[in-house]
C-alpha cells in the first residue's frame, strides 16, 4: 500500500540558533537533534522516556526528547547539554561540580543528568538531599554514582543560593 508521507516545516531555536527543518511529523525531538541537528550529546538510551539519558529543556523545563514529537516544539526554545555552557566556552557551573565530585564514570547518562539538574536547581528542588534524589529520580545511572550526582547538585545549588 503506497503511503502519502507529507512533511512538516519546524522552526524553533536550539541552543539560541533558528532552526528550520522539513520532518516527518512523526520524528521525535531526540532523533531531529541526534540525526538532523548532529547535536549527539543527547543520548539514546532507552528509547521509552524510562532512563533520562535524552533529557532537553524546552523553553526551560525538561522534557524526555525520545517522547516528544519534534513538531511540538515549533516557536519554542530548547537547549540541549551542548547549550548550556558558557559564551566564553567555558564549563556551566553543574557540569564542573560533576567533575569535582567524580559523578561520572561511563558518561553515558552524564548528559541527561546535568540537564535534569540544571532544572532541579532551577525549580527550586534541592533543599536536601533526599530532595534531590526524588526529582533526580527520572535519570538512571547504570555505573551507580549517585553520590557524586547528588554532591554536585547540592554544591551548584549552593553556590546559586549563595550568588555565586
Amino acid at each position: 500500500m503506497p503511503t502519502n508521507e507529507v512533511n512538516v516545516a519546524l522552526a524553533c531555536t536550539v541552543n539560541g540558533r533558528d532552526v528550520s527543518l522539513d520532518l516527518d511529523p512523526r520524528e521525535s525531538l531526540l532523533d531531529m537533534l541526534r540525526e538532523q541537528l548532529a547535536l549527539t550529546g543527547t543520548k539514546k538510551g532507552c528509547d521509552q522516556g524510562h532512563c533520562g539519558a535524552c533529557t532537553v529543556h524546552v523553553d526551560g523545563r525538561r522534557v524526555l526528547s525520545c517522547l516528544t514529537p519534534a513538531v511540538q516544539v515549533a516557536g519554542q526554545a530548547v537547549t540541549t547539554i551542548e547549550g548550556v555552557a558558557g559564551e566564553d566556552s567555558g564549563l556551566h557551573p553543574l557540569q564542573q561540580a560533576f567533575i569535582d565530585h567524580d559523578a561520572l564514570q561511563c558518561g553515558y547518562c552524564t548528559p541527561g543528568q546535568i540537564m535534569s539538574g540544571i532544572a532541579c536547581i532551577a525549580e527550586g528542588h534541592c533543599g536536601s538531599d533526599d530532595e534531590i534524589r526524588e526529582y533526580m529520580s527520572g535519570n538512571i545511572c547504570r555505573c551507580a554514582a549517585y553520590v557524586g550526582i547528588v554532591a554536585a547538585v547540592r554544591q551548584t545549588a549552593d553556590a546559586v543560593r549563595n550568588g555565586a
